[in-house]
């Protein structure tokens, strides 16, 4: 073990539409991290600013130690003090693979898988666009496509009937574009109420989705568990949890198949890899969210191939502005697969000249009804 250090000090960078920070050690070592509040980097920012001042002048390597004293620092929690302490996690254990010589699947049980199957983002107003972007996709060597049901203005449906007739065409062409060698995955974006969720679910069935995810709000696990039972379609779900007590009260209410953790927001790498055991005990596998940047990338490909339970990578491409400007080295895609990188810690470096570019901060839009009232997104 090389002799210790202390960090020296904590830089946040709000780039693009996330927000990245690095942790800097006395001994030159430099740790990258990422928080995943996404649409809420700014106040992110700040929790992690403010963090900062406990870190300065403390060994990097005490992970789990400097998670649970900021953790427990205050009588409240939520998605911006996790994101923040998923940032730091991250970086500190960027460091200590750094230090070590190390990937940080090494330190977390060792590789096993070198290559990490990922599904990619495809999208359309129409359901000929649709169709064209899953083929792309298809051609560029992915084996699993991702895409909603439904139009860019699913708010302004007036029946439900319509509505669930859309979705039912939509999947079934896409379906019968890439046929049973790829595999759909269907989102609902948590845009439908229970018993409508298991309705569509249903009628769903037949074109045998690899999973059938946020089927409603994610607030009740319970009921979360009725319309799993009810629809003979795996749930995927778990992007917007922040903590481990949450994902026990899923497992517990066997309301998914498959888990979606952030490792930028539930916790870093040490809450994802506690997830995933816990998941794993319930015979769940995970798929992690990944919405961010390619720093969040690298990070769910640590994790990926650490655990036995894994099962798809949620990916949205990296090969256009802004996000292949970003790294140095970007990571290897093969045929819709990760390469599993063999360089120490995150095995990546950030592009120092990218990282002058100006901020796009996400605006918020919230999308309205046709009566008046605020729908989810």
């Amino acid at each position: 073990m090389p002799n210790s250090t202390k960090i020296e000090r904590v830089e946040t960078i709000l780039w693009d539409r996330w927000l990245l920070i690095r942790i800097y050690c006395e001994d030159g070592t430099v740790g990258i991290g990422e928080g995943g509040v996404h649409g809420w980097q700014r106040p992110t920012r700040t929790m992690v600013d403010t963090m900062a001042d406990y870190l300065v002048g403390k060994n990097p390597s005490y992970i789990e130690h400097h998670y649970q004293w900021l953790y427990r620092s205050s009588h409240f929690m939520g998605s911006v003090v996790q994101g923040a302490l998923s940032a730091i996690d991250i970086a500190l254990w960027d460091i200590k693979g750094k230090r070590l010589g190390v990937p940080i699947y090494d330190l977390m049980g060792g590789k096993t898988r070198d290559r990490v199957r990922c599904y990619m983002h495809v999208g359309g107003t129409s359901k000929d666009e649709l169709v064209a972007s899953a083929m792309a996709a298809v051609a560029d060597g992915f084996t699993a496509v991702r895409f909603t049901p439904f139009p860019p203005d699913y708010y302004l449906h007036k029946s439900y009937s319509a509505w669930a007739d859309e979705a039912v065409e939509r999947v079934g062409a896409v379906k019968e574009s890439v046929g049973n060698s790829v595999d759909i995955c269907v989102e609902i974006h948590r845009q439908m109420a229970p018993a409508e969720s298991i309705w569509l679910g249903r009628r769903l069935e037949q074109f045998n989705p690899f999973f059938y995810e946020d089927p409603m709000l994610p607030d009740s696990p319970a009921r979360m568990g009725e319309v799993a039972e009810q629809c003979n379609i795996p749930i995927a779900t778990g992007e917007r949890f922040t903590t481990i007590f949450e994902y026990e009260q899923l497992l517990d209410a066997n309301a998914a198949s498959y888990i979606r953790p952030d490792v930028c927001l539930c916790g870093g790498l040490s809450g994802s890899k506690k997830v995933a055991a816990m998941a794993e005990a319930k015979h769940v596998k995970v798929i992690p969210h990944n919405p961010l940047s390619p720093v969040s990338t690298a990070a769910c490909v640590q994790l990926d191939a650490c655990i036995p339970n894994f099962a798809l990578q949620e990916y949205t491409g990296e090969s256009e502005p802004p996000k292949s400007d970003l790294l140095v080295t970007p990571l290897e895609l093969v045929d819709g697969y990760l390469i599993v990188p063999e360089s120490p810690g995150l095995g990546i470096e950030l592009n120092e000249e990218t990282l002058a570019g100006s901020e796009n901060p996400k605006i918020l839009d919230t999308p309205i009804g046709f009566d008046g009232s605020v729908q989810d997104r």
